[in-house]
């Protein structure tokens, strides 16, 4: 457990994804095998089912710290995390332990989920008592289901990669099902997830490996310069650049994988792609992008968000939100690896694969035509009203390669500005990580009529925390401290005096959202501190980005 609460405080006090993988590796280099097997089933995302009420877990702490309710709830509020909390307000330890985390997980942790309610206080109190503050953080946050650490799932996957000496989207293959909610990992099920290839893994005919991703540069040179720069329209296979969930399908031995662009399969959560793989020959590995398909178009990347955070996929969830593969390459065929073969090949060949298939889950991305490049500006201009980001470039020539290279020819995202609006902040939370201490995190709102209506409110709609600068976001945490109107365990509500520049790349209709609008991957561009309150748009204004 000591070694584990050690890993957890290196993690969290950095935000280098360099420093983060090689504490990882070091971890699970030295740890005993039972303790690595817990380590990344939690690190990868797992959690267990809920241990003990959290109701329990505040009353049994305010009473050990002596506290009243009232300075209980201040010190939370003022932390902002229960596990938090409660790890600074108990007293001192009065025993010891020498227990890995796997034993504290299992002869312990696990166990109290089936224990009498009475015994449960008894129980908590004898642990906890055995555990130094740093331990008692991780201890609470894994008995409340809040352990985050700011590591991906394709980290750890790098990790356990470096430490097996292994390729990472084999490891990430063996992950599938590791995290699984009733999951408990053993040391035999971490040595199997470092150990070499067997000859059935390396057989590329039967395994499920798919391709590293050939990644895009952005191009945001101004169109009199197309010319100079990327020669003809001719010399480029021009598409739609769509908003949906990169992937790769792998035909192979009879069986279909789906992975994303994280390296994470997903199969299992579009079946109907999985369905649809059947029909493809064996040796078959397909790039494209997983868009909702309804009335013959790709639908707004918040439907795509609806299907993906259920946990259960019922036959009206698919019925309502049906997807699609838009097929835009194809990296093998018959068993051969294709990404040797110029651009425009692997092209005419996938558009004939497709034809002979004819599957309504698997459609071919249209490629797109121009006289010249401001004619294909002008085309460009439709890319939001189709509810697409702008278009992709590819050299005709141009090898499939390896990440986001320029060594086998280019692959350009010529993407349209941003939508932007000026909103009003309206609540804060404080950050992670070193912005642990400041109100980082913020939402937005905007008015619900224009300034002659005498009763107009603001109406919140979205929620950013990247865009501003350290200083400024000092500055920004000073006004919100002075600016409190209430607050709501770590949320606080403020005045409204701050508008923001607020830019996103999509906009959609959703009934989840008091405004009824959500819009995708909001950020601030600027602090408008030109503006008033009253000066910022309203959600007529937001409407009216909507697609038509």
């Amino acid at each position: 457990m000591k070694q584990f609460a050690a890993l957890y405080r290196e993690l969290d006090a950095t935000t280098s994804s360099l420093a983060k993988q090689a504490a990882l590796q070091r971890y699970l280099q030295d740890a005993p095998a039972p303790d690595a097997a817990w380590a990344v089933y939690f690190l990868a995302g797992g959690k267990p089912r809920q241990l003990v009420p959290a109701k329990l877990l505040r009353l049994l702490a305010q009473e050990a710290a002596g506290l009243p309710e009232w300075l209980f709830d201040e010190s939370y509020e003022a932390v902002g995390d229960l596990a938090e909390t409660i790890s600074l307000l108990l007293p001192a330890p009065t025993d010891r332990h020498d227990m890995g985390l796997a034993e504290w997980i299992e002869a312990h942790l696990l166990p109290l989920r089936k224990l009498q309610p009475e015994a449960l206080p008894d129980a908590l109190r004898a642990q906890w008592q055995r555990l130094a503050t740093d331990e008692r953080l991780v201890y609470f946050k894994l008995i409340t289901g809040g352990f985050r650490v700011g590591v991906s799932k394709l980290q750890v996957t790098q990790a356990l990669a470096a430490v097996g000496a292994l390729d990472p989207k084999r490891v990430a293959q063996r992950l599938m099902g590791y995290t699984h909610i009733s999951g408990q990992p053993t040391a035999a099920d971490y040595a199997a997830l470092i150990s070499p290839e067997s000859t059935g893994e390396r057989d590329q005919k039967t395994s499920g490996q798919p391709y590293p991703f050939f990644l895009a540069h952005p191009f945001n040179l101004p169109l009199d310069q197309f010319d100079a720069a990327l020669g003809a329209p001719s010399q480029w296979i021009v598409e739609w650049k769509w908003d949906g969930i990169r992937a790769q399908l792998v035909k192979r031995a009879g069986q279909v994988w789906l992975w994303s662009r994280g390296e994470e399969l997903v199969t299992d959560r579009f079946p109907e792609l999985a369905v649809m793989g059947d029909a493809l020959p064996d040796g078959t590995v397909l790039d494209g992008e997983i868009v909702v398909w309804r009335e013959d178009r790709a639908q707004p990347f918040a439907e795509l968000q609806r299907r993906i955070g259920r946990k259960t996929l019922g036959p009206k969830l698919l019925r309502e939100i049906p997807v699609v593969l838009l097929a835009y390459d194809l990296l093998e065929w018959q068993g051969r690896d294709l990404r040797a073969m110029p651009q425009q090949e692997r092209r005419a060949l996938l558009d004939d694969l497709l034809a002979s298939v004819q599957h309504p889950s698997l459609i071919a991305s249209p490629m797109l035509h121009g006289g010249d490049w401001p004619d294909l500006a002008r085309q460009r201009e439709a890319a939001r009203a189709m509810g697409v980001e702008g278009m992709m470039l590819k050299q005709r020539d141009a090898h499939y390669g390896v990440g986001r290279t320029k060594d086998v020819g280019t692959w350009w995202k010529w993407k349209i500005d941003p939508l932007s609006i000026d909103a009003v902040l309206v609540y804060a939370q404080r950050g992670h990580g070193r912005r642990a201490s400041l109100y980082s995190d913020y939402t937005f709102a905007v008015w619900d009529g224009p300034p002659e209506a005498a009763d107009r409110k603001l109406v919140p709609f979205a929620k950013a925390y990247s865009g501003l600068t350290d200083a400024e976001m000092a500055k920004v945490d000073a006004v919100i401290r002075k600016t409190t109107i209430e607050s709501f365990g770590p949320v606080r509500s403020v005045r409204p005096t701050l508008v923001f520049e607020l830019g996103f790349e999509g906009i959609a209709r959703s009934a989840r959202h008091k405004s009824g609008i959500a819009v995708r991957f909001p950020r601030m561009l600027r602090w408008r501190e030109d503006k008033t309150v009253e000066d910022a748009d309203t959600l007529q204004t937001l409407a009216a980005l909507l697609p038509s």
